[in-house]
């Protein structure tokens, strides 16, 4: 028996979304906990999964908070470690009328890229069933460092592991770069999740079949997961296809952490339901539950506080 269902490392910060304008016509934000890998982890945990976190914040005001926040849910922070001399990482978050975002981070450096490889605990790694990253955590040493130690202690360790590359281009020195962290991790995972847009930029395919086949011959994922926003998802197993249309909604108000919210719905599938063996039809269920999940996000301000849980998505399926 595995101590913990997932375990994850990555980037926990401070969203500040955009919130209107006061009395006196300023733009004002609203300070919401996120981190695209931690949101996994709420959403995992709203399910009832056991979760663990490693990363870095600083021991500030917004760290000690985030820290908090995350216990709250019932994500185990044993390897969390707080920074003393490096502020916790920010990003201002801006939707435009459709919720779509841009982003600009406070980054240079934040605590989240200062986790050394030293500071892994290899047991707490061990002792899970899934290992969950993106590519945020390799933008940069020290913490590049420690992500693809690791992988590789994860993966001999007999960890599934997902893959969510999450591109955010202003956060790189070099496309190259970029294009590195992504071959990367493609290459260790079994899961991956990848949006419309990272798959052109990667692959150079327009037409996204090609694009994934592209993928699947090259690193041979056994799950592959592609999110088309408005236009639903796909997953893509085997010989088997299956592709669900998104749950569009009225009163979406904020698009940050949908991909998040699906992606740890599909993490919870396979968790339920392994990954050996999944038919179509497995892939049609777990796409519907997961699109309806990101669907109710889009109607929330911010993302990690404001997952929904199994009883809200099964309604919403109902």
């Amino acid at each position: 028996m595995k101590k913990f269902d997932v375990i994850a490392l990555g980037e926990l910060l401070i969203d500040f979304i955009n919130n209107g304008v006061s009395e006196q016509e300023n733009n004002t934000f609203e300070a919401c906990p996120g981190g695209a890998i931690c949101n996994v982890l709420a959403m995992l945990a709203k399910l009832g999964k056991n979760c663990a976190f490693i990363g870095k914040v600083g021991d500030d005001i917004f760290g000690r908070r985030l820290k908090a926040e995350i216990e709250t849910l019932s994500i185990n922070t044993e390897n969390l470690k707080m920074d003393k001399e490096v502020r916790t990482t920010l990003a201002f978050v801006e939707n435009d009328e459709t919720g779509d975002r841009s982003f600009s981070f406070y980054r240079n450096p934040g605590a989240d890229i200062m986790l050394t490889a030293d500071e892994v605990n290899e047991e707490a790694i061990k002792s899970a069933r899934v290992f969950h990253l993106g590519t945020l955590s390799m933008t940069h040493e020290p913490v590049r460092s420690a992500t693809k130690k690791t992988l590789k202690i994860s993966k001999e360790a007999g960890c599934l592991i997902s893959f969510d590359p999450n591109l955010r281009e202003m956060l790189w020195e070099s496309k190259k770069d970029a294009r590195e962290a992504f071959d990367y991790g493609m290459r260790y995972c079994d899961i991956l999740k990848i949006s419309d847009n990272e798959l052109v930029w990667f692959t150079g395919e327009e037409d996204y079949d090609k694009g994934i086949a592209i993928l699947r011959e090259k690193y041979n994922i056994p799950l592959i997961l592609f999110s088309m926003g408005r236009d639903g998802s796909r997953a893509y197993y085997g010989d088997a296809v299956a592709e669900v249309p998104a749950f569009i909604q009225d009163n979406t108000v904020d698009t940050t952490g949908a991909g998040d919210t699906f992606m740890g719905c599909c993490i919870n599938y396979v968790l339920e339901n392994g990954i050996d063996n999944l038919t179509e039809g497995n892939l049609r269920e777990m796409l519907k539950f997961a699109n309806a999940a990101a669907s109710i996000i889009t109607t929330r301000k911010g993302a990690l506080k404001a997952m929904p849980n199994k009883e809200e998505v099964l309604k919403m399926l109902a």
